[in-house]
């Protein structure tokens, strides 16, 4: 039987026609997410390494990232529905958790372990000490939030008295304080990557110690959303989850120069070889989780922290505030 040109064609059409089909079709799928983060720091590598190299958009998640600075501003942008997952401290949930409402936050993936803020001078110091802060002022950051409690935590583990030995200068918002600092406030400040090294490398301060190394592992940077939000799109959050899993496994397996190039495009402005001095500098203290577990001990010691800090009246339960559910799922 003879098969006419035209049907072959017709044929071919179709034929050809499936892989844009089909190409469409996934592209149609890939969901848009908003996140907020509560600064943009070199400190989040496993996050900027998981967007740059395709690992959100493999999990068909187009990210739409935006900076709230501050942990307080990223929790308001969640609650009022205008953000849907938000990246700052647990203490933000459990603050939430703590004021009685139903549709609190839950904490579903930690991404750091360590404080990630360095203590800057205004002269080089290798033989810095924390008795050598006693009767100076430090801008230390929000009233509240982790960075200023977790240093507080520090300085009372090195025998004083944040309130009385020492002046904890709280008046300048977080996103102003490399700014104060450089026209002439304060004898120190506390700084996040990539801005520590670039005042350093300016000659304007420099690093004399990592808070994070001295407080220990605490349940510091995590992502979280409304309970609501995580019951309705469990599917979603698990794609998020596994995406930022695979960032810090990338990270993990990775030296700093190869991490400085992978999370270069979102630096545009910074040097290649200032962002691999300061992954190397996180590195060296640990900073990063190498999976998305929040630990219960971890969790506990910041709960501790800000106890001292006499912020937080009442503990929040572990199981209320955290959500291990997809974190362990996405590592096995």
């Amino acid at each position: 039987m003879k098969i006419s040109k035209k049907i072959i064609c017709v044929g071919l059409c179709i034929l050809l026609s499936i892989p844009l089909f089909f190409g469409c079709a996934k592209e149609e799928e890939k969901v848009k997410v908003t996140l907020c983060e509560v600064t943009h720091s070199i400190f989040y590598a496993p996050q900027y390494a998981a967007i740059n190299l395709g690992f959100f958009e493999e999990e068909g998640i187009e990210i739409e990232l935006t900076n709230g600075q501050g942990a307080d501003k990223v929790m308001s942008a969640v609650l009022s529905n205008n953000i849907d997952i938000g990246f700052a401290g647990p203490e933000a949930s459990i603050y939430v958790y703590n004021e009685g409402k139903d549709d609190h936050t839950q904490v579903f993936a930690l991404l750091t372990q360590r404080d990630g803020s360095f203590l800057v001078g205004r002269e080089p110091d290798s033989n810095f000490t924390w008795d050598k802060l006693k009767g100076k002022n430090v801008l230390p950051g929000r009233k509240g939030g982790v960075p200023y409690m977790t240093l507080e935590y520090v300085i009372r583990n090195h025998g004083l008295d944040p309130y009385q030995d020492l002046t904890l200068d709280n008046s300048i918002q977080f996103a102003l304080m490399a700014g104060a600092f450089t026209s002439g406030t304060g004898d120190y400040v506390t700084l996040f990557e990539p801005t520590a090294s670039m005042l350093e490398a300016e000659g304007k301060g420099y690093i004399v110690a990592s808070v994070g190394e001295e407080a220990g592992k605490i349940a510091y940077t995590g992502y979280f959303a409304k309970k609501s939000f995580i019951e309705k799109n469990p599917d979603l959050i698990e794609r998020f989850t596994r995406a930022i899993y695979r960032g810090q496994e990338w990270v993990a397996n990775h030296n700093a120069a190869e991490i400085a190039e992978a999370v270069a495009p979102s630096f545009p402005d910074t040097d290649v070889k200032l962002l691999t001095t300061v992954a190397e500098r996180y590195q060296e203290i640990g900073a990063w989780r190498d999976t998305p577990i929040v630990e219960e001990e971890a969790y506990n010691k910041l709960q501790e922290v800000m106890t001292q800090a006499g912020e937080l009246e009442k503990i929040a339960p572990y199981d209320k505030v955290v959500n291990n559910t997809f974190a362990e799922k996405v590592i096995q």
